[in-house]
């Protein structure tokens, strides 16, 4: 008689919580799982709340590195042949930190993240939100911190790359992320879109009210014309070990007003655009002695292309940017500035679900004839067959780095 009371009550709480809308659903496993969410977008997590009025979820992320940049003692020369110092690195640190509170409000289209982010090897900590509705599968809107719409790894792929960074070439012509407003959706089956409005290119250390009145316009489209995906956010690396041939084309496309942030000679608070030769153009005296740079246009395009099958992936992206319209308090000797350049990188998986062993190289052409490349390669270990959790080794090697 105990026992079928209490198999009549399992049957009644699991009608009752089927009322209620499941929230992983709506927060790390999409009903539309190719859509935008935004970079920093939140893991299946654990479920805290789960009610017809709301949810709250929470997912986190942490990082602990050991980083040696070699040889210890390191000039180089800038383009304009003068010799500066390089701060190489040696160090272990708990590197990053992310915890995502995330769910829906009132109805399961209005979701919500909340982003607790910190960096201790910058001390730098912020709180940051995104809303998004989703409307359908053509079309949702998002408000929040996103990026510039960039390289393809600008888009949701992060964590999942071949190490914790970005390859050279990516690293520097992509934009940043601030204030957004998006539209994003699957126009037709397998063709996807995303468009931004963004406060700036990088709203990093650019309080409100050092910002100008100029905003960063990104665009990127994607076609997955195989089998319509490319494992979890279209990262890296073929650990779920595809049985079909998975592919990706992408376009991405940037502009943006961009400004010091700050007056001459205080040094500028924008530090996302660089030089070919790692100088920021907004330093005193960056593109000519004793001138400053008081803003430029930043234009950039990126095509991008990747495939997976039987644990094999391979990905490579070629990148075009172009500085321009310099408003500056003297003479420049160059109009504008532009360099192109690619980056190619492949994993292999040699134990299924278990490690993968990956290279990369990646060149920058510029008219400053100094033409950085990198050469690098690795190996991540998922001790649980996912990537929940991986220990990896990255190893590089830079020759004039632009970043």
């Amino acid at each position: 008689c105990r026992r079928a009371e209490r198999r009549t009550w399992t049957l009644a709480r699991a009608q009752d919580v089927a009322d209620v809308p499941d929230t992983a659903a709506y927060v790390g496993k999409e009903e539309y799982p190719n859509q935008y969410m935004g970079q920093f977008s939140p893991g299946s997590g654990f479920d805290i709340i789960r009610s017809e009025r709301g949810s709250l979820n929470i997912s986190v992320y942490g990082l602990f590195r050991f980083l040696d940049q070699m040889p210890a003692d390191q000039t180089f020369t800038d383009h304009l042949g003068r010799e500066r110092p390089v701060a190489a690195r040696n160090d272990i640190n708990w590197h990053r930190t992310m915890v995502w509170f995330s769910g829906f409000f009132y109805e399961p289209k209005l979701r919500y993240t909340i982003t607790a982010w910190s960096l201790p090897t910058t001390e730098q900590t912020l709180v940051f939100g995104l809303l998004r509705y989703v409307a359908n599968e053509r079309i949702t809107f998002g408000a929040g911190i996103g990026p510039s719409l960039t390289p393809r790894s600008m888009q949701g792929s992060w964590p999942f790359w071949a190490g914790s960074d970005r390859q050279m070439a990516e690293e520097f012509y992509r934009g940043g992320f601030a204030s957004a407003f998006f539209i994003t959706g699957q126009l037709v089956p397998r063709f996807y879109y995303t468009a931004s409005i963004n406060r700036s290119l990088s709203q990093l250390g650019i309080t409100a009210a050092n910002d100008n009145r100029e905003y960063a316009y990104s665009t990127s489209f994607w076609w997955m014309p195989t089998t319509g995906e490319l494992g979890p956010r279209g990262g890296f690396g073929d650990l779920e070990d595809h049985q079909q041939l998975a592919t990706r084309f992408g376009l991405s496309a940037c502009h943006a007003r961009e400004g010091r942030y700050a007056p001459a000679p205080d040094s500028p608070r924008h530090q996302q655009i660089r030089m070919s030769d790692g100088i920021n153009p907004f330093e005193f005296g960056a593109m000519a002695d004793t001138v400053t740079v008081k803003s430029l246009d930043y234009d950039e395009m990126a095509f991008d292309a990747a495939f997976k099958y039987h644990g094999f992936s391979l990905q490579a992206e070629y990148g075009l940017r172009t500085l321009s319209n310099f408003d500056a308090d003297g003479p420049l000797p160059d109009a504008s500035l532009y360099d192109h350049g690619f980056f190619v990188e492949a994993m292999q998986m040699v134990v299924k679900r278990k490690v993968g062993l990956y290279a990369a190289t990646g060149v920058m052409f510029d008219q400053f004839r100094r033409q950085p490349w990198e050469l690098a390669g690795g190996a991540s270990v998922y001790p649980y067959g996912n990537r929940n959790v991986r220990l990896n080794l990255h190893l590089i090697h830079v020759d004039k780095c632009p970043t």
